[in-house]
C-alpha cells in the first residue's frame, strides 16, 4: 500500500473526503518525524511505538578495496509493534 492508496482508505473507513485524509495522514507524519526529531518517543497503545535508536561510531572494511574506514554514530528511526498488534498479525 502506497501513501495514495492509504488515504483512499482512510477516507473510506472514517467517512472522510479524500482531501481530509490526506491532511490526516501529511499532520500525522509531520508530528511523528517532528517528535523523533526532538528525541521523543510516539506510543499508540495497542499499535506500536515510534522511536529512535543511536549506533555508535564503527569501523568497517571498504569491501572493494579491503581499507578500513569509520562508520559514524548516527540515530535511526525504528517501530515497535505493540504486542495486540503482533498477536492480530499472527492470526
Amino acid at each position: 500500500m502506497n501513501k495514495s492508496e492509504l488515504i483512499q482508505a482512510i477516507a473510506d473507513e472514517a467517512e472522510l473526503s479524500k482531501h481530509d485524509a490526506a491532511r490526516f495522514v501529511d499532520a500525522f507524519i509531520s508530528v511523528v518525524t517532528q517528535e523523533l526529531k526532538d528525541g521523543n518517543d510516539v506510543t499508540l497503545v495497542g499499535f506500536g511505538s515510534f522511536h529512535t535508536a543511536q549506533s555508535a561510531e564503527r569501523k568497517g572494511r571498504n569491501p572493494k578495496t579491503g581499507e578500513t574506514i569509520t562508520i559514524p554514530a548516527t540515530r535511526a528511526p525504528k517501530f515497535k509493534p505493540a504486542k495486540g498488534l503482533k498477536d492480530l498479525i499472527k492470526g
